[in-house]
């Protein structure tokens, strides 16, 4: 007995859904150094989501998500805050080296009942991972069903490059390519040059496709401390913030250079070691101008790297030919409560949290320089296009006739 004309249209339609009609491509970046690096990913919320569950998806710190997004992570109980569906995010993580190229490594995802690995890499994560990474990654043999329950390990793409672009101090976002996106469109949304994205994805034209993945330099405040911080390498995005020191300091970068200024961060507390300088009565972030014949002397407090439990301070003088005006902190927006933002991606069940609660933070990767990028296909899920084809074919004939 043949099914009614409206559900062979419906198997057709799903089907031509299923399969893109092109190969997606991404940028690459190889490597063979283990250390990894900070990095951030263009993510945007495919259903409303506490801010918990976003940390969890990403094995995130839930103010670290905030901070770089520049969002107030001041508020009470922020975790617990609902963000709506839409609602496009940096979501930063440290970008590690497996099997020869740049990775996120340290995302778990427990499937739920109707997941599929297609489900999981392009609606849970964006696009940012494959379906062929995802089994790759798991040993999974083709073919195999996911079963509810199951915790996955989902490697995401981003890049290091190095922690610079040009000369300047940067963090690399990985961003995937909507439908409707043209390059220099995206040069635009992220104040950079469509000639400076070619030559970073080393793209030989500027075309691309919903479902490319590419890498956007960002301006960036790089720290200077020492290697055996905890933190050594955190470098923070103009305009944006970083928690740190286990929460107690944070730092921010801009808007008036790219200088990283921390101080004591709104949740710290008395388990929060000193952060006075030695020898000084002066605070983290404080500072004192004085002005001389040879011009203005600053003295400040600054911070040096999060080292066995204890936050580092150094007082250091300088001589400036004017002195400076106050710090401005680049500006916090309240947490988002309703969505304004046109949602790519319908409603989905609510991922159940990772294993393992809050990953590392970003803090504590240092940049290192990498090999040349190689730009080409994205994994994908194994489909044979004359079979595809032939499928839908045969659909289309049944329904007509």
């Amino acid at each position: 007995m043949r099914p009614p004309p409206s559900s062979l249209l419906h198997l057709v339609l799903l089907f031509l859904a299923a399969a893109p009609s092109t190969l997606s491509k991404s940028t690459l970046e190889a490597c063979a150094s283990s250390t990894a690096c900070p990095a951030l990913l263009s993510y945007t919320l495919y259903a409303d989501l506490k801010l918990a569950e976003l940390a969890a998806l990403f094995a995130a710190d839930p103010l670290a998500i905030l901070a770089a997004n520049a969002i107030d992570f001041g508020v009470p109980d922020p975790a617990d805050r609902i963000l709506p569906a839409g609602l496009p995010l940096r979501v930063p993580v440290p970008c590690a080296c497996s099997d020869g190229i740049r990775k996120a490594t340290s995302v778990r995802y427990v499937a739920r009942a109707g997941d599929t690995l297609s489900s999981v890499a392009g609606s849970v994560y964006g696009g940012l991972t494959t379906p062929d990474w995802i089994r790759d990654s798991n040993g999974m043999p083709e073919g195999t069903a996911l079963d509810a329950g199951t915790t996955l390990f989902v490697p995401l793409h981003c890049a290091c490059f190095g922690g610079v672009d040009s000369g300047v101090p940067a963090v690399y976002l990985t961003y995937v390519v909507r439908e409707g996106d043209t390059l220099p469109a995206v040069a635009r949304r992220f104040r950079t040059t469509g000639n400076d994205l070619m030559s970073v994805n080393d793209m030989a034209t500027a075309d691309v496709a919903a479902g490319d993945i590419i890498v956007v330099p960002l301006p960036a405040c790089a720290s200077s401390f020492p290697a055996f911080a905890s933190d050594a390498g955190l470098a923070v995005v103009n305009g944006t913030y970083a928690i740190t020191a286990n929460r107690c300091v944070q730092c921010s970068c801009g808007p008036g250079n790219l200088d990283l200024f921390c101080v004591p961060a709104p949740l710290a507390d008395s388990t929060c070691s000193s952060m006075q300088c030695s020898n000084s009565s002066m605070m983290l972030g404080n500072f004192t101008l004085q002005m001389t014949s040879a011009g203005c002397s600053v003295t400040s407090c600054s911070y040096g790297g999060y080292v066995n439990g204890t936050i580092l301070t150094t007082l250091t003088t300088s001589l400036k030919p004017q002195c400076p005006g106050p710090h401005q902190l680049p500006p916090l927006m309240p947490p988002p409560t309703s969505s304004f933002f046109e949602t790519y991606l319908g409603p989905s069940p609510t991922p159940m949290p990772s294993e393992g609660g809050i990953g590392p933070q970003m803090a504590g990767m240092a940049p290192m320089s990498s090999p040349p990028v190689s730009s080409g296909p994205v994994p994908s899920d194994r489909r044979v296009g004359d079979v595809f084809a032939l499928v839908t074919l045969c659909l289309v004939t049944n329904l007509l006739w």
